[in-house]
């Protein structure tokens, strides 16, 4: 990891906030950036910063591109960074996510390309099973809103709970008609849920996190989301005018190319999944 930048929220919040508040005036602020330097990519450190430093170490120079990669560990920095061009690009996210934080935030960050899918998962170090949690069992949960809606349709998905029908991505424990085990919820910063595993019963893990927390998601989880039609591939994205940045076509081709597939199924044996 030679190379890269970690920054964390503490260490970015004043110049955040600075730059934050001179991006408000302007909602052309970051786009139709300056093409000659390095392309700057804001990216989780797992898996998206590794994927992101092989193909800086393997495949960028033969490709002309000059990449820097900074690392951030939570889900807000990379695209308020992405918003005001303190970076040109991130790489940690999924569209369900993206359509809610531009919503909230009034940011205009788009995709490019998706690379790869990280499967949610369940996991514990109390039961073997999700059938052996016990009644009133405590459960944590992302406490974001995309996060928090697509574990409890992890949940649901395998029979633990019940949602309202037709919920969507805001979906929270109220939403829950039918709890048979009669679990109970701890909401936590995304980042949390897998430390939180020596004080509650389970806890829904993203799986970058759990990856980070030497979790193996294919094996260790009790139950796993499904690949199939899964709309939580993570991808590239950019500030909306960016996506014509010959840098950051270069990027998309060099991560979606069979040496990147190769390197995410050889690394992470099926806990991170090639998207293309």
């Amino acid at each position: 990891m030679r190379n890269t930048v970690k920054l964390t929220t503490a260490v970015l919040a004043a110049g955040a906030l600075g730059l934050g508040l001179s991006a408000c005036g302007s909602s052309d602020s970051g786009s139709a950036s300056d093409t000659s330097g390095p392309l700057v990519v804001a990216a989780s450190p797992t898996p998206h910063a590794e994927i992101l430093n092989y193909v800086k170490e393997n495949l960028a120079k033969k490709a002309g591109l000059d990449l820097e990669v900074k690392e951030f560990t939570d889900y807000v920095t990379p695209n308020t960074a992405t918003e005001d061009g303190s970076v040109d690009a991130n790489y940690f996210q999924n569209q369900p996510y993206l359509d809610d934080f531009n919503k909230k935030r009034g940011t205009h960050i788009v995709p490019v390309v998706t690379v790869h899918l990280e499967p949610l998962g369940l996991y514990s170090h109390k039961v073997k099973s999700a059938d052996a949690l016990k009644s009133g069992a405590t459960v944590a949960v992302p406490n974001d809103s995309v996060n928090e809606a697509r574990a409890l349709k992890l949940l649901a998905a395998n029979g633990l709970i019940t949602l309202k029908d037709g919920v969507g991505n805001e979906a929270t424990p109220s939403d829950i008609t039918k709890n048979p085990k009669n679990l109970k919820f701890k909401e936590l910063e995304a980042a949390q849920t897998p430390r939180s595993l020596d004080d509650v019963d389970a806890a829904v893990v993203n799986g970058n996190y759990a990856i980070e927390a030497d979790l193996k998601p294919a094996k260790d989880a009790l139950v796993l989301e499904s690949a199939d039609n899964n709309p939580y591939g993570n991808f590239l994205a950019v500030k909306e005018g960016n996506e014509d940045d010959p840098r950051v076509k270069k990027l998309a081709k060099l991560l979606t190319s069979a040496e990147v597939k190769k390197f995410i199924q050889d690394k992470y044996a099926g806990s991170v999944i090639a998207s293309f």
